[in-house]
């Protein structure tokens, strides 16, 4: 699982979320729209989209050349746990599996460093790919920012985005 080695930080976020459920498509039935009616066994399923904004704070794990592995806690909209695989070049790209209740969300991101020295903060975009359990649909984009620690390999990072599943 994870090293027992483990630097904490105290960063402060500021985490809001808004739940929008709704559904797709309510089928009507008519003498005349036959030609319309869906096919035999086939049913409608309810979309729920997810404005969304979490906060993950992620210990190192392991490395490989430039490729970092970090994971830890996410909080906000979607609370549970973050892995992340990203390759520390001149452009942060990496892929993220979100474990949260119900299920796992997938993606993949790509974010510009800023500055230097031991905090250097990043901003860029992420698209969620898919997932597990409820959230095996799902698919979405948004923004990532956040702190990256060249100390101790740390990450803060910040998402907001839609998310539909």
């Amino acid at each position: 699982m994870t090293p027992h080695h483990h630097v904490r930080r105290r960063v402060t976020a500021a985490l809001c979320g808004t739940f929008v459920a709704g559904c797709i498509a309510t089928a009507t039935q008519s003498p005349h729209a036959s030609a319309y009616a869906a096919e035999p066994g086939a049913r409608a399923h309810a979309a729920h989209v997810l404005s969304a904004t979490d906060t993950a704070h992620l210990h190192y794990v392991s490395s490989s050349g430039s490729l970092l592995f970090d994971e830890g806690k996410a909080t906000g909209t979607l609370p549970g746990s973050m892995r992340v695989h990203l390759d520390l070049g001149t452009t942060f790209t990496g892929t993220f599996t979100i474990y949260a209740s119900g299920g796992s969300i997938e993606g993949r991101g790509s974010a510009t460093p800023h500055g230097s020295g031991t905090y250097e903060s990043f901003s860029g975009t992420l698209t969620v790919t898919g997932g597990s359990g409820r959230y095996a649909h799902a698919h979405g984009h948004g923004g990532l920012y956040g702190t990256f620690d060249r100390d101790n390999y740390a990450l803060v990072i910040k998402t907001t985005g839609s998310l539909s599943y």
